[in-house]
């Protein structure tokens, strides 16, 4: 099948994420004198070159689910999967696995339902469910905003059940469906936002406080607070940290001030710290933004199991009609 916008953002997202995992916790200073500029193996993990993290194997664990349908349960199970039998994984074993994420997913092992393993602590707004929500972009394409937000809200707490790491993948996702329609990464970054505004002003859903702390990627103005323009940042005004809110804004900072899949997700890596998870989410969008024939066509031939993703993104395109 000819490659689409689906090889392309999980092509992206995995090449991203493998490029960050040799470096993984390096901080930024230990970057700026040795920055990756290309696939490199071992390093943090010890893992072969093109090996990708638990961020794209609970992706395609998603990814799989939908090419049968939507159900809430088979995407819990998939993610048991993946840790006890250790499907979707890059060479036939789990290596790294985020805490909130390995205890919601103990949970739903021993008989809890998906959608209550998640943690609703504030404690818990680790990464974990922004990191593998990208493949519901394209089941959630064709319905209203109100219904797209609850069905994300629900996949984001099978981990990770917080207000701000559902509102953290609302928002990826949002911007995400812009870019699936063609739009400029301005232009669908001005619609994310007008969209995503107007929403939550009429909806319920968090408190004002919440709504608050994604105020440089909205750009609402908070009361006694000089607002700050994500994309006018310097690097040293971003974080990389593995909280969602921050990996959030790195990865949208990454491809808002980049030019290019590759520039931005070099960029991504070389921020330092959660190096695999802030270039698997920006991999994703840019992949969506620039296409999959721009991704290096050598970092794509030794990505671990690519004809293995090939199949899957098949499988999914057939199934979405993309």
């Amino acid at each position: 099948m000819k490659q689409n916008k689906i090889h392309a953002a999980l092509f992206g997202l995995a090449v991203g994420d493998a490029l960050g995992v040799p470096v993984e916790f390096k901080d930024r200073d230990y970057l700026k004198r040795f920055p990756v500029k290309d696939m490199l193996g071992y390093g943090t993990h010890e893992q072969p070159l093109g090996t990708w993290s638990d961020d794209s194997s609970l992706t395609f664990c998603l990814a799989e689910s939908l090419c049968k349908q939507y159900d809430i349960n088979d995407i819990g199970k998939k993610f048991v999967q993946w840790r006890n039998e250790e499907i979707w994984t890059p060479h036939g074993k789990v290596f790294d696995i985020g805490i909130s994420t390995n205890q919601a997913i103990h949970s739903i092992a021993t008989g809890t339902k998906p959608i209550l393993a998640g943690g609703y602590s504030e404690m818990d707004n680790g990464n974990g469910s922004l990191m593998r929500i990208l493949p519901l972009v394209f089941y959630i394409k064709e319905l209203k905003i109100e219904k797209r937000f609850d069905i994300i809200k629900d996949v984001s707490s099978i981990t990770h059940a917080h207000i701000r790491s559902v509102l953290a993948c609302f928002i990826y996702l949002e911007y995400a469906l812009k870019l699936l329609e063609n739009k400029t990464k301005w232009e669908a970054y001005k619609e994310m936002q007008i969209e995503v505004n107007y929403f939550l002003n009429n909806n319920p859903i968090c408190s004002q406080k919440e709504m608050d702390k994604f105020h440089k990627i909205l750009e609402n103005q908070i009361e006694n607070y000089d607002i700050q323009v994500l994309y006018e940042l310097e690097e040293n005004e971003i974080n990389s940290s593995g909280y969602v809110l921050d990996s959030l804004e790195a990865s949208l900072w990454c491809i808002l001030t980049s030019k290019s899949y590759e520039e931005t997700v070099l960029k991504s890596v070389n921020l330092g710290k959660d190096t695999d998870t802030t270039a698997a989410i920006s991999g994703g969008l840019a992949g969506l933004l620039y296409g999959y024939d721009v991704i290096p066509s050598n970092w794509i031939a030794v990505l671990s199991r690519k004809e293995d993703i090939t199949k899957l993104c098949d499988e999914l395109s057939k199934k979405y009609k993309i």
